[in-house]
């Protein structure tokens, strides 16, 4: 079966971030019962979904997004609260977001303009920051909205890591985890 692959530009969550994540997404599970829960390595915040790129415009924007981000500095984002994509009672995303940060809407600025000067068409709806945890509610029960404030609990402290590198990943449906690391741009 030859399935297509996907491409897409992200904020590389660091390591030791995606392992505090994957012990508070353990005890998540036991609470909250989706189909598929992402693998902590996967873990990754979105700047530009590339789809099936063609050959040319994916190497434009590689180099696009070289120079876009050549002067960028890191900076610091911490984890916000939990939240939900689709209907209320049914959730298909569970996600953690970020708190507010002028830096992180400017390098996605930068990567999504480098992409369409590349020649992709983007999705338009406003950006959410926000690190997707698992996909589609399983529950016998509608989704309680009040599972949202369990954050705190798990994580009484701010968890903030030092965003250093943009990579550009390949998406394997067929593997675990499911995102290959193409190229990555160091932040200065």
């Amino acid at each position: 079966m030859n399935q297509q692959t996907h491409f897409f530009f992200a904020i590389k969550i660091p390591e030791e971030t995606k392992l505090m994540m994957k012990k508070n997404c353990e005890r998540l599970k036991e609470i909250l019962p989706f189909n598929r829960w992402i693998h902590h390595e996967d873990l990754h915040i979105t700047l530009a979904f590339l789809g099936n790129a063609p050959y040319e415009n994916l190497s434009n924007a590689v180099d696009n997004v070289h120079e876009a981000l050549r002067e960028t500095k890191g900076f610091l984002l911490e984890l916000n609260k939990l939240g939900i994509f689709g209907k209320v009672e049914s959730p298909r995303i569970f996600w953690v977001d970020t708190k507010e940060s002028m830096e992180l809407e400017a390098v996605r600025n930068k990567v999504f303009t480098a992409c369409v000067e590349a020649g992709f068409q983007l999705e338009t709806r406003p950006f959410k920051s926000h690190i997707t945890l698992a996909r589609k509610w399983a529950g016998d029960q509608h989704f309680d909205k009040k599972l949202l404030e369990v954050w705190n609990d798990l994580q009484p402290d701010p968890l903030i890591f030092k965003v250093n590198e943009v990579a550009l990943y390949q998406t394997h449906l067929d593997k675990t985890p499911k995102y290959e690391v193409k190229k990555i741009y160091q932040l200065k």
